[in-house]
């Protein structure tokens, strides 16, 4: 491969669940020692970038917490750009760390931004009522992520995607992705890493937000079988993958 680095999903390529996928750990020494620059991009908004990091120290992955990068980084990057200081977060687990102390799920001041991503039994009818009340009253809609599903221990699930699309259908608005696949994540870490969309590579396993991503910003593409990947999904996508690797473990083949 024509590449000088590679941008690395986490859920589905590493790892899957609580456990490494096989061969991973060596993949990522094999492509450090060549001297390959490499970030990593992952849409969960369930933990802060430390939690994602301290998770995989545990899984024996030695990778530095400034080369994770996640959709609340983003979100923050953007708030912080145009001037936005309130939000309404609808998200779970420890993900609120990543944001400034104004912008929690207290919806008791005037709220700017309302953010979603991933939230689990946190939505509900009231949370999404509230969401959609800001919304009305002139707030911006933030959506970490627009995944339909993803690969949980106990088999698929919905990811954030669809709840996003029931705030857009009732308010008749567009929510900004600041998560995979929308150009401003991918360019946050393509800066850090200086290098150029067309001298990269993404690895994953979601067909649309991973290789679709990425191949709309000139980036090769790398899907791999493991994970969230679903032969239909493929098949339906009309997205052409550089490559197809059982798993991260068969990098190796096509460098």
């Amino acid at each position: 491969m024509d590449v000088k680095g590679f941008l690395i999903d986490l859920d589905g390529v590493l790892f899957v669940g609580d456990q490494p996928v096989k061969g991973a750990r060596e993949s990522i020494e094999l492509i450090s020692d060549q001297k390959y620059q490499f970030r990593f991009v992952s849409n969960t908004t369930r933990k802060c970038r430390k939690t994602v990091a301290e998770q995989l120290s545990e899984l024996e992955f030695n990778i530095p917490e400034r080369h994770i990068f996640t959709p609340p980084l983003a979100a923050v990057a953007w708030m912080k750009k145009t001037g936005k200081h309130h939000c309404y977060l609808m998200t779970t687990g420890d993900a609120y760390k990543d944001f400034e102390q104004d912008c929690t799920g207290d919806d008791s001041r005037e709220i700017d931004v309302v953010v979603v991503g991933d939230a689990g039994d946190k939505l509900t009818y009231d949370s999404m009522n509230t969401a959609f009340r800001h919304l009305m009253t002139g707030a911006d809609l933030i959506a970490l992520e627009k995944d339909r599903y993803w690969m949980t221990p106990e088999g698929l699930s919905l990811s954030a995607g669809p709840f996003v699309q029931a705030l857009e259908f009732a308010t008749g608005r567009t929510a900004m992705i600041v998560g995979k696949p929308s150009k401003t994540f991918f360019e946050l870490a393509l800066d850090d890493m200086g290098l150029r969309a067309d001298q990269v590579a993404m690895i994953g396993d979601d067909i649309l937000t991973d290789i679709g991503g990425a191949r709309s910003m000139g980036m090769q593409g790398i899907l791999v079988r493991t994970g969230k990947y679903r032969k239909e999904a493929l098949d339906n996508a009309g997205i052409k993958p550089g490559f197809i690797i059982a798993s991260i473990a068969q990098l190796q083949d096509i460098l």
